[in-house]
């Protein structure tokens, strides 16, 4: 046991890493506050397969990791805590429906496989982007046009970073599980896919 939770935390710890450097690429940039990217993608990878602890523990470390490497986007240390120590890790809660997951692989129905993991992705997403909304209109109110109120510009352009995000993460996710399975088998499951292609 004490194994597989140092195989889980060295996963996880990779995830994040992962998940860093596809934040570094270009991401697609609508405006000044809106932007949409799959880094998340690593993370929804972990949670799928080992549930919300881990992916939990991998979007806290993914958080630390943009702090520590200098990019995060800092006003205040409360800002700097809801945003990359809270708001990361909540992407983990994609993992409540790992055993949602897991038995309609078992069970080889691909369409509720897909199902699950875009309603995972959506969750995760929109647990995350909760935070960044408080944030939003308690640290950056003053970006709101002139004349809106900083809570309906917070709601806005969080929410459409939000739903862009969770559209392209889930695209990919979807086409990644498409072709291999084996990325969120747990386990000896993961050998079936490895008998299948031979």
């Amino acid at each position: 046991m004490k194994s597989l939770s140092l195989v889980v935390m060295i996963e996880a710890a990779l995830m994040a890493a992962f998940a860093l450097i596809l934040d570094l690429l270009p991401s697609i940039d609508l405006s000044p506050s809106i932007s949409i990217s799959f880094s998340m993608v690593p993370i929804f990878i972990l949670a799928f397969r080992r549930g919300v602890k881990a992916s939990l523990l991998a979007g806290f470390v993914w958080g630390v990791l943009q702090v520590a490497l200098g990019n995060a986007w800092i006003v205040t240390p409360v800002q700097m805590i809801i945003e990359y120590f809270i708001a990361f890790t909540f992407i983990g809660f994609a993992g409540v429906f790992v055993n949602r997951i897991q038995q309609s692989l078992r069970s080889e129905n691909k369409s509720k496989v897909y199902a699950w993991i875009i309603a995972a992705t959506v969750l995760g997403s929109a647990a995350r982007y909760f935070w960044h909304f408080i944030a939003g209109f308690i640290f950056f109110k003053e970006y709101a046009p002139e004349g809106m109120s900083p809570i309906l510009f917070s709601l806005f352009a969080n929410g459409v970073t939000m739903l862009g995000s969770a559209v392209l993460c889930s695209i990919v996710l979807v086409l990644l599980i498409a072709t291999a399975p084996r990325l969120i088998r747990q386990g000896v499951n993961a050998q079936h896919d490895q008998r299948k292609a031979s």
